[in-house]
């Protein structure tokens, strides 16, 4: 597969991003009585396709393909492949979405896999358990090869490798001084180990995991390394708020959501802002932050409609 001319940083400065993305206030009761600030930041309107976390993790990563074409993982309904796909649209760069689940290709598309092929993708569907094999060499090579697609930029699952990471790192650097603490909704860590490299001395990160398992901690730890050379800021995470794992929206979830929604007019993604909101609120009313704490939520996607 072959694509166009590189994507370099002034054709994705044509996108016309909105960096850096605000900082909105909120004025809540339930971090109010616990003398707390909450402010979120609203990287979900970085971009209205490349939303939140997805610009900051795809922009080096077009870049880095040099113009090939990109490859992909996912699941189902997965937002880094949606927003991958749509990447591909806007700069003209051919991609591919290896999806997890070979049993999906004779079914319709579901309302998040028919947006990556209306914007061009091509899906390419797989077992779970070779699936699961994907970043062991061989069976990378053979998944490659069977998609058609060995001469791609490989992006990992989630979007989380090196230069991902480092383009989170901005995300830090525009709070630098605006909170105390910043948490993020976190799947396969990536932003939070760009977020907490990019903080000043004296912030700290928190990362609430949206999938169960403990797994994190490790992931993040290599993730810096990988893109630092070693560990950067302070970070940690709380696997209290997954709420069952990814894409669990049981019902008390959803209520929190829809209550947010009413008392602050934003519209709330389940799947990760959902949990890291819920999560802040629980630990302003367990009193994890002293009086006179700032507390900023990266929003880092929208509902998909």
């Amino acid at each position: 597969m072959t694509g166009p001319d590189t994507p370099d940083a002034c054709c994705l400065t044509a996108l016309n991003p909105r960096l850096p993305s605000p900082v909105q206030e909120v004025l809540d009761s339930r971090f109010e009585r616990r003398g707390v600030r909450l402010l979120l930041k609203r990287d979900d309107l970085i971009h209205p396709e490349l939303i939140g976390n997805k610009w900051r993790k795809l922009a080096p990563n077009l870049t880095a393909a040099g113009g090939r074409a990109v490859v992909t993982f996912g699941g189902a309904y997965s937002n880094h492949v949606r927003a991958t796909a749509a990447a591909g649209r806007l700069l003209g760069v051919p991609t591919v979405g290896v999806v997890r689940g070979e049993e999906l290709a004779d079914r319709p598309l579901n309302p998040s896999l028919a947006r990556c092929a209306a914007d061009g993708m091509r899906l390419h569907f797989v077992d779970r358990a070779t699936y699961r094999r994907k970043s062991e060499p061989r069976s990378l090579a053979g998944i490659l090869r069977a998609a058609d697609a060995e001469d791609a930029f490989v992006v990992p699952e989630g979007g989380s490798n090196a230069e991902a990471v480092r383009g989170c790192r901005a995300l830090g650097t525009e709070l630098c001084d605006r909170a105390d603490v910043v948490a993020v909704a976190c799947g396969t860590g990536g932003t939070l180990a760009g977020l907490a490299a990019g903080l000043a001395a004296g912030q700290r990160a928190l990362g609430i995991p949206v999938l169960k398992g403990g797994f994190l901690t490790r992931e993040v730890d290599a993730l810096q390394h990988r893109a630092f050379g070693g560990r950067r800021g302070t970070w940690h995470l709380d696997d209290r708020f997954h709420f069952g794992g990814y894409a669990r929206v049981p019902t008390e979830l959803d209520a929190f959501a829809v209550d947010f929604e009413r008392r602050h007019g934003l519209p709330v993604e389940r799947l990760y802002v959902a949990k890291v909101l819920y999560g802040l609120v629980a630990l302003a009313g367990e009193g994890a932050f002293p009086r006179g704490t700032t507390v900023a939520a990266v929003i880092t996607g929208r509902p998909f409609p």
